[in-house]
């Protein structure tokens, strides 16, 4: 029996890109920032031609809020040089500007030697799939962290450390299959929750991601271990380590805003229903 063809998070249209359901966020009826970054990312992948430029640097800022309505994207080259390219990208919607993006491409090359220190993360081991992957729901997440938590929490509901192991399952655009790069800078968004979540909730809405990678992400899976959030005056940065299946990649940080004029509750039930399947299993 053939697995089911999930909705994709947007279809390509005329000049731009009208976004399916799932494409909203938490945070009320806009485009949640994974697929803002995931289309921003495709744009400035566009001009790798040279597959030794390796996308070492990618930020992307939500200028306001992205209604869940057709966008249209863009990108070009700022810079190009021997060991370097730098490319920009916007995504604008009615004619305005409310997100773009900017890239770092370095090239590859040879590794110098020597033991350089890092500071020790361990990460739990990915997860199996499931059975059956559930198409209401936008990625595939199990958190864990749930031991530390109260009764009834979510997971990540307490100070204490936090994880993640994720999963894109559907098409960013339809009839695409998501290039590891891509995949990386969707599952980067995740920081902004996972190092935001306190012992209230979630209460921070971030304004901007940043991913740092030493390499491109190998298989499905993408790892996220919380390391700091630091807030003053309703503004909080977090920051992580990336993984995948055979160890650290990368970097994630996100600056983010108190949201008080939402309900938080909101972003927390959708990252609920997100990590349902297989929760169970993981004891998360």
């Amino acid at each position: 029996m053939a697995a089911p063809v999930l909705t994709p998070f947007f279809v390509p249209h005329a000049d731009g890109f009208v976004p399916n359901s799932v494409a909203q966020g938490g945070w009320g009826p806009t485009l949640g920032g994974q697929v803002v970054g995931g289309l921003l990312a495709r744009s400035v992948e566009q001009h790798l031609d040279d597959p030794d430029l390796h996308p070492a640097r990618f930020t992307v800022e939500i200028l306001r809020r992205v209604a869940t309505e057709p966008v249209q994207v863009a990108a070009h080259v700022t810079r190009s040089g021997r060991r370097m390219r730098a490319v920009d990208a916007t995504m604008t919607q009615h004619g305005e500007l409310v997100a773009r993006a900017s890239a770092l491409c370095l090239r590859r090359g040879e590794q110098p030697e020597g033991r350089f220190f890092t500071t020790p993360v361990d990460m739990p081991p990915p997860p199996e799939d499931p059975a059956e992957f559930d198409g209401d729901i936008p990625m595939f997440i199990i958190p864990h962290g749930g031991e530390l938590a109260e009764p009834g929490e979510f997971p990540w509901q307490h100070d204490g450390p936090r994880y993640a192991w994720l999963r894109e399952i559907r098409d960013l655009v339809d009839g695409e299959e998501l290039t590891p790069f891509v995949r990386a800078t969707m599952a980067v968004d995740v920081t902004s929750s996972l190092t935001n979540f306190g012992t209230a909730g979630l209460s921070f809405i971030n304004a901007d991601f940043t991913l740092a990678l030493s390499r491109l992400p190998r298989g499905p899976y993408i790892g996220l271990a919380a390391l700091t959030h630091y807030s003053a005056d309703g503004v909080a940065t977090g920051s992580t380590t990336l993984f995948d299946a055979d160890g650290p990649i990368g970097t994630g940080l996100s600056t983010a805003i108190a949201n008080l004029h939402f309900d938080p509750d909101g972003s927390r039930r959708r990252v609920e229903a997100e990590s349902s399947v297989g929760a169970e299993r993981v004891g998360a």
